[in-house]
């Protein structure tokens, strides 16, 4: 009998072929597609579903379903022994379908559908294992995420001033009116929050407390690339103005999600990190006006990326769920398949020829080299690269060579065929998916145009940042007041320039704080002496007739004589 989860990882392949196929159909024909569901009439207004079918819908979809395929498949055996694997299974697939409701919608208000869909689910997911570190990052991540929607909803609520929510028809025409400048800096507030960059980039390594499978999914195809695929839609409609406000702003995410990453002990968080840099990198070759290539660094990326979790889930499942890198080491010679598997994607993320990563890489770096806009952006480009390769190398020194520094009594094996098996589904692709998809999508070679110091540039910066990571791996510190200064430097880095302290403990920690002080000093303190114990107590003290519930026989006959001298009174 077939599983939940091949019956769900069969369908989403056949799916992702089909959507393949047509992307390639549309594309050849330059067709895009719309399609109108009218719903419901009411008087005069008529409410339409819309959908857009698009060379660039289709592809995205394609990879969205091929990797969720792959992740179903993987999920069966990385989850097993979960009580609740079905209920699992489903809030992936309905993530997924959330993902497509985004990709596939012309209309503010159905993304709202995909949008919102993917912010309840992956609150879902996150909090999966139930836990106070799950249900915090969970919490983080679904506040951070509703900053955007609320944006969005804005946007949707200014965009009736058009008559109607298809944003697609109006982008260009728009571009220089007041009200579409105001729609546009409100998506770009949702989208920068949707993929995390500064100042929102804290949830990101926070969501890793979901289960690895979750992790692959939401960090290659689909929660945080949803904002970048909205700007990529909204493209048309930004000034130049935001432009520059937006370059400025993915430009510092890549920065500083890339010199974090080499001060990351946590394997997971490492990789999250470096999907943060990506995701600034995207941002960043959009904002410079090349939203195609964008797009193609989002394709190529998922791939690998989505790769490169399934290794480290892989290898944290096989170390009892250890995911402190300094007590990996020597893993390929316990695991080789899944540590070939691995440096692939290492490599293709570094941007090694010629892997897939490569290609869109290298290629946005060449645009923006042609493009020269100002130094700060030529460098911060290169050093973005460079500190790449550095974490990578770091990572590869510290889990797949030297000692293994585990429990001396170990079971490293790689038995686990379902999950070897869904893996090797994607290398293919990792590898040729670059050279493929840019014959496809550039029919007609991109000209580059510059001297070879600049050409050959990228690819020193990717040996200079081989040769620091190799080289910081090995720097030991002693413990003394010379290292400490050190410390404070390698945890203000590894806190992402304290995003977390801003936007967790520094929103928390003082309404907590003051509402403890309210309750101590007033509801237990002077409200409490005032208001009902202590009023209570003054009652019950106070009282002539608490004497009397005594039954004292000696009060009893003073009353009594009492009574009887009364009564002699009245009478003479």
């Amino acid at each position: 009998m077939l599983s939940i989860c091949k019956i769900y990882a069969s369908l989403l392949f056949f799916m992702s072929f089909f959507c393949l196929i047509n992307g390639m159909l549309f594309m050849s024909f330059d067709y895009s597609l719309m399609i109108e569901f009218n719903l419901l009439n009411f008087n005069s207004a008529s409410f339409v579903m819309v959908i857009l079918l698009d060379m660039m819908a289709f592809l995205f979809m394609s990879f969205v379903f091929f990797i969720s395929s792959m992740v179903i498949f993987y999920s069966e055996e990385y989850m097993m022994g979960d009580l609740s694997l079905n209920r699992f299974i489903l809030l992936i697939v309905m993530f997924v379908v959330s993902m497509m409701f985004l990709i596939i919608s012309p209309n503010l208000i159905s993304i709202l559908l995909g949008w919102d869909g993917l912010g309840l689910v992956s609150y879902c997911l996150v909090i999966y294992y139930q836990n106070v570190k799950s249900f915090n990052a969970g919490m983080l991540t679904v506040l951070s995420n509703r900053i955007g929607d609320v944006a969005l909803l804005m946007g949707i609520a200014w965009m009736l001033n058009f008559g109607s929510w298809n944003f697609i028809f109006y982008l260009e025409i728009m571009k220089d009116d007041l009200i579409m400048n105001i729609i546009s800096y409100l998506v770009i507030l949702a989208s920068i929050t949707k993929s995390a960059q500064m100042p929102f980039s804290s949830w990101l390594p926070a969501a890793m407390a979901a289960p690895t499978p979750v992790s692959s999914l939401v960090h290659s195809s689909t929660l945080v690339t949803a904002g970048v695929y909205l700007l990529i839609r909204f493209n048309y409609a930004f000034s130049c103005n935001l432009m520059y406000f937006l370059l400025f702003i993915s430009s510092m995410t890549m920065f500083m999600s890339g010199l974090g990453a080499n001060f990351e002990y946590d394997l997971k968080k490492i990789i999250a990190l470096s999907t943060l840099s990506q995701l600034g990198l995207m941002m960043s070759i959009l904002s410079l006006g090349s939203y195609k290539l964008a797009f193609f660094h989002l394709l190529t990326h998922a791939l690998f990326k989505a790769l490169l979790f399934m290794c480290a889930g892989n290898i944290i499942h096989n170390m009892n769920n250890c995911q402190d890198i300094r007590y990996m080491g020597g893993l390929v010679k316990h695991m080789p398949l899944t540590c070939t598997f691995f440096n692939i994607c290492n490599f293709s993320l570094c941007g090694l020829p010629f892997l897939s990563g490569f290609y869109s890489k290298d290629m946005i770096v060449e645009v923006m080299s042609m493009n020269y806009l100002n130094l700060y952006i030529y460098m911060i480009f290169y050093l973005s690269i460079g500190l790449t390769v550095c974490y990578s190398f770091r990572l590869i020194y510290y889990s797949l060579t030297g000692n293994f520094n585990f429990v001396s009594l170990n079971n490293l094996s790689e038995s686990s065929v379902t999950m070897l098996f869904s893996m090797s589904g994607l290398i293919f692709f990792v590898i040729v998916s670059g050279s493929m998809l840019m014959w496809i999508m550039f029919p007609s070679p991109i000209f580059i145009c510059l001297p070879i110091i600049f050409k050959l540039m990228a690819l020193f910066m990717i040996m200079l940042g081989m040769w620091i990571g190799y080289e910081v791996s090995k720097f030991k510190i002693s413990f003394n007041m010379k290292s400490m200064s050190y410390l404070t430097m390698s945890s203000f880095f590894a806190m992402m320039w304290n995003l977390p302290i801003v936007s967790t403990l520094g929103l928390n920690y003082y309404p907590l704080y003051l509402s403890h002080t309210l309750y101590k000093n007033l509801d237990q303190g002077w409200f409490e002496y005032y208001g009902g114990q202590n009023l209570f107590l003054t009652l019950k003290d106070f009282s002539l007739l608490q004497l009397l519930s005594l039954n004292y026989l000696k009060v009893y006959f003073i009353l009594f004589v009492i009574w009887i001298m009364f009564l002699i009174i009245n009478i003479f």
